[in-house]
């Protein structure tokens, strides 16, 4: 279903909602998260991929979500809410990064299956945004991920790729593996995005915005068939 997009937000706007960012609560499984009917955005990637920084750097504060010393560690999904005046209108969810060796095989069993299940089942989530680094472009485990999620893209659901320590590269390097990572990402869009340079800032806030203020943003979530078997984690390790 496609939804009327709002015009472009002027980015002050934007950054100034972002701004607004609160932690809301924290959550082991996904019985614990509590049932919102506003829009939520989710943050995925693998661990060292700038997650936090990025989220940090978005809503213009230095420790809102929590880098782990031992990258992988953290098992839990940490909801932030948006708003003025102390009102939700959006609420941004930080997932647990994948990939990181060093985690336990059990530790990376329960966590696919919790991340698998809220992305194909939470009901208002409305977009995910996926930090990837560009020096590793979109890794077997991140199209995994796609994977999991095509369904609810293919109905809806919006997607963004961030490309993050853009500074890192040049020019050049970064203009290719753009063009790459957007063949990668099947209709999501990507963007280059650098916390050090603030490069990307400005656009991934109005786009973040738009999504949680489209006219009827809320989205329905599938069908419990859908939802992956207990025992059958998508591979992410």
């Amino acid at each position: 279903m496609n939804l009327p997009t709002p015009p472009p937000v002027d980015p002050k706007v934007a950054m100034g909602w972002l701004h607004t960012a609160r932690f809301l609560t924290t959550a082991p499984q996904l019985q614990h998260l509590p049932v919102l009917d506003v829009p939520e955005i989710a943050f995925v990637g693998r661990s060292n991929a700038g997650k936090s920084t990025c989220i940090n750097t978005l809503t213009q504060q230095h420790r809102l979500a929590f880098a782990s010393k031992t990258p992988g560690r953290t098992q839990s999904i940490n909801l932030f809410s948006l708003g003025k005046q102390g009102l939700t209108d959006a609420v941004l969810a930080d997932l647990p990064g994948y990939g990181y060796a060093a985690v336990p095989k059990e530790a990376k069993l329960r966590w696919q299956r919790v991340m698998a299940n809220y992305l194909q089942t939470r009901p208002n989530l409305k977009g995910v945004v996926l930090m990837c680094d560009p020096r590793l472009g979109m890794t077997e485990l991140d199209e995994i991920l796609l994977d999991v999620i095509r369904p609810r893209v293919e109905a809806g659901l919006k997607f963004l790729v961030l490309l993050t320590k853009a500074d890192k590269l040049t020019r050049a390097e970064g203009a290719k593996v753009l063009s790459i990572v957007r063949l990668q990402a099947g209709g999501g869009e990507v963007r280059l995005f650098s916390a050090l340079k603030r490069q990307g800032l400005e656009e991934a806030g109005q786009i973040l915005w738009q999504w949680a203020h489209e006219e009827g943003s809320v989205l329905h979530s599938p069908t419990p068939s859908s939802a992956p078997a207990e025992d059958e984690p998508p591979a992410l390790d």
